[in-house]
């Protein structure tokens, strides 16, 4: 029996704001334990919350890059539930008026190629504490720190069908986030969180199946597995002739199997109500549009105009564009003067590794510009260029031109041919068969003899140099 995977994902991630979004407390990662609270975050009674503007002004730019509908009004709810780390008893959120409606994601399925995952909705609210498992033996201890920091939660449609699917979408929605710098989605700190529900259906069936959802997920590695495990587990019941029961699943990252957390809660089970505390949130069409113009470049139009503009492959423009960091050093090294496609070589291959390192780029655009420009004019063999590029002294703005630095190294391209004619005596010397299969019609080992002659010159000599004294000396001129 074949059977259709249908996913859909709820993303929650914190809004890249200084304070939290009802109070002045810090919204700052890493602090000391309930150190960052207020009466307000806290729920003290009498203490009133204020919106924050900021948390707003990025929650309609988030929603805006995805391409979602502002809705001039919407209204702050409460989701009533009982948890440890939720001090109010209840959690700000909104429901049926939210911030944001319709909208959609295009990436590359591994398996559908181009497609399309419509956005439902995007509303905000408040995060909740976080329970710390590790800290007491034997004991559960509650950080207050989280609670009340600003969340935008995106939930798409049903349009996922592939664990990996849904693992390229999350990976395109973060890079559309990032750039647009409403959040850093940095999983490791919690910024970015992902509920999975999914459920199966036989194909051809249009009817959905019973979902489950699996909370709580913190890498995207971690929601293909988890979704992989869900699936499986699912097919197995339906194929043995049993039912799926709606439930909340969290997924143990060391076992690989998803374990029942509770039956799954339904809207009417939070008694969603407006805040009395909280006025209903009005937008206006002029501050929608300055929100618009705020956006910069996002990536499939930075990717479009890199291709129109630069005439790069669409991989390469894919690549620059992975990050906005990325493109913006890109574009700083052809705006000094560089080849744009030998710029675009040498920034996703040796630059990108030391800013996947470092997570920055040492070397100036200027200089790297420059180093370009000194291969083209045989100044550096391309060799000889990757030491240069990886000398301290790239990093250093004071040491100099890249010539100078270059020529430092003692790597500039030798082109005098007696300086030649000596490496190529030396190789010829050294692989006296070869010489003999050249000069019996093996045409092709020129290319091994000019390779032999660049490792021994340790890059120095000119490639155009080498081969015709090559030539001549197998020729026996």
């Amino acid at each position: 029996m074949a059977w259709e995977t249908v996913i859909g994902l709820e993303v929650h991630v914190q809004l890249l704001t200084r304070s939290k979004i009802f109070c002045a407390c810090s919204a700052r990662f890493g602090d000391p334990p309930n150190t960052n609270v207020c009466p307000v975050c806290l729920g003290l009674p009498g203490a009133l919350p204020v919106p924050n503007g900021q948390a707003i002004r990025l929650a309609t730019r988030a929603a805006l890059a995805l391409g979602c509908t502002i809705q001039p009004r919407s209204v702050f709810a409460r989701k009533n539930y009982f948890y440890p780390d939720l001090p109010k008893g209840y959690q700000i959120s909104q429901f049926d008026e939210p911030l944001a409606l319709g909208g959609a994601v295009e990436f590359e399925s591994p398996e559908r190629g181009r497609i399309q995952c419509g956005v439902t909705r995007l509303h905000v609210e408040e995060d909740a504490g976080k329970l710390i498992h590790d800290r007491f033996p034997g004991k559960t201890a509650i950080d207050l720190n989280r609670a009340g920091t600003p969340l935008a939660e995106i939930v798409s449609e049903p349009d996922l069908r592939s664990p990996a699917e849904a693992r390229a979408y999350l990976t395109t929605l973060k890079q559309i986030l990032v750039y647009a710098e409403v959040s850093d989605c940095s999983m490791e700190q919690g910024s970015l969180r992902v509920d999975a529900n999914l459920s199966v259906r036989r194909s051809g069936d249009s009817n959905l199946g019973t979902k489950c959802e699996v909370k709580n997920l913190n890498s995207f590695a971690n929601v293909e597995r988890a979704l992989e495990a869900e699936r499986d587990r699912q097919v197995a019941l339906l194929e043995g002739g049993q039912r799926i029961v709606q439930s909340t699943l969290l997924f143990n990252a060391g076992t690989g199997q998803v374990k029942l957390l509770r039956s799954k809660e339904e809207s009417h089970d939070y008694r969603y109500f407006p805040d009395p505390d909280l006025p209903p949130l009005v937008l206006g069409k002029a501050w929608i549009d300055e929100q618009r113009g705020a956006l910069p470049e996002l990536p499939e139009a930075k990717r479009d105009r890199l291709v129109a503009r630069y005439g790069l492959t669409a991989y390469a423009a894919g690549e620059l564009t992975r990050e906005r960091a990325i493109a913006d050093y890109f574009e700083a090294v052809v705006a000094a003067g560089a080849d744009a496609r030998h710029a675009a070589s040498w920034v996703t291959g040796d630059a990108m590794t030391g800013y996947n390192e470092t997570g920055r780029f040492a070397v100036l655009p200027a200089r790297l510009a420059e180093l370009i420009a000194l291969v083209a004019e045989n100044v550096v063999s391309n060799q000889a260029a990757k030491k240069v590029f990886a000398s301290p002294r790239m990093a250093d703005p004071s040491a100099g031109s890249t010539r100078a630095i270059a020529e430092a190294l003692g790597l500039t391209q030798v082109s005098d041919t007696g300086a030649l004619a000596g490496w190529v005596d030396e190789v010829l010397t050294a692989n006296p068969k070869e010489v003999e299969r050249y000069r019996a019609g093996d045409a092709k080992l020129i290319g091994f003899f000019v390779g032999q002659v660049m490792k021994r010159s340790q890059g120095k000599a000119d490639p155009k140099g080498v081969q015709p004294v090559l030539v001549e000396r197998l020729n026996g001129k």
